[in-house]
């Protein structure tokens, strides 16, 4: 798990509803019990704040840092999707991109992880489908300098879902099903405190879930199986999830009384 990872976890799933904000001794408390040493911490605080996700911030327990308002658009996107809040009614039409990617390799590499992250494949060379029209897509264009012009497909036949890696979606929800309740099990064995062991646990099952917002784009179930594994791991995480968070949110709050 990688300090800058365990941030945007620990500021979405924890602190955003606790005013996006903590002070440093308490974020680098939090995440001792999943494994990031504080050097880490603070590393990767100091280059959020370069990269605009973070922005330092005077508490009363002392030197803190919050989320940027482009963070906090990003972290409630992201939240909607990992607790599957809603599912948008399709219409049947498909969502078609046509984009001019900016100069330089990193740049395009970069365009090409956030538009995957926001729910596009790419159909043809710069052209990107989705069967929803995304909110986030101006706002991953403008970030890379990219330009872009957009269409609305009544009708693809057959349906552009070959785009996605379905295959393999599917091999690692069967491989999540498998192994979530070992995940859950040595998390909670590994922590005498029962409300660390249970922040641990969750925080664990939150980031390994959080996996798949790189990799499920979503579809409507229409587009699916009917025997699709994600919904039955999507179900066992919501469940694992709730279980989890009494205890876990008590971890928190003391965490944030130091």
């Amino acid at each position: 798990m990688h300090a800058r990872s365990a941030l945007f976890d620990v500021y979405g799933d924890h602190l955003r509803a606790r005013g996006s904000q903590a002070p440093v001794a308490a974020v680098v408390r939090l995440l001792d019990p999943v494994g990031i040493a504080a050097p880490a911490v603070r590393t990767a605080i100091s280059r959020m704040v370069g990269e605009g996700w973070l922005e330092p911030v005077a508490l009363p327990a002392g030197r803190g840092y919050r989320t940027t308002d482009r963070a906090n658009r990003r972290l409630d996107e992201a939240a909607d999707r990992i607790y599957r809040r809603t599912e948008p009614a399709w219409d049947g039409g498909w969502h078609l991109a046509f984009v001019a990617p900016p100069p330089g390799r990193s740049a395009r590499t970069r365009l090409r992880a956030d538009l995957g992250f926001v729910g596009y494949a790419e159909l043809a060379d710069n052209v990107w489908v989705s069967p929803f029209h995304r909110s986030e897509l101006d706002e991953v264009l403008e970030r890379a300098g990219a330009l872009v012009r957009t269409a609305r497909a009544t009708d693809i036949d057959p349906p552009p879902t070959g785009a996605w890696d379905l295959e393999s979606l599917e091999r690692a929800y069967v491989e999540w099903l498998a192994t979530a309740d070992d995940l859950i099990a040595q998390q909670l064995d590994a922590h005498r405190d029962e409300d660390e062991a249970a922040f641990a646990a969750r925080f664990h099952l939150v980031h390994e879930w959080r996996k798949f917002l790189f990799a499920d784009p979503g579809l409507p179930s229409s587009l699916l199986p009917d025997d699709w594994p994600g919904r039955a791991a999507g179900e066992l995480f919501a469940s694992e999830a709730t279980r989890l968070k009494p205890g876990a949110d008590r971890f928190v709050a003391r965490c944030l009384d130091v």
